[in-house]
């Protein structure tokens, strides 16, 4: 079991490193959206859809760090191993996350 459990952490290391680097992206495409918006009021229309979008894309990283958190802190605790289906569902999270 100890094999499943180097290959969560080494998931969830990549996984976490991948929404880091997607968070600091997202942010510098924020900044420069809000920079474009600050022009011209009328660019609001324009580009506000896009700036929820980033918003929401930052939003969803956070919750996808929780769910990391949550699981190693489950693991520390309880000193059990996931189920099948619980590995199921973490890779599928991390996959969605870095698509």
């Amino acid at each position: 079991m100890e094999h499943l459990k180097k290959d969560f952490e080494t998931l969830a290391k990549e996984a976490i490193d991948n929404i880091r680097s997607d968070r600091d992206q997202t942010k510098e495409l924020l900044k420069d959206l809000v920079k474009y918006l600050g022009n011209d009021e009328h660019r609001h229309k324009e580009v506000g859809l896009i700036a929820a979008k980033y918003v929401e894309t930052l939003q969803r990283s956070n919750e996808q760090l929780v769910k990391i958190a949550a699981l190693q802190k489950k693991g520390e605790g309880a000193n059990t191993d996931l189920s099948p289906e619980e590995r199921d569902e973490i890779f599928e999270q991390l996959n969605k996350g870095n698509s």
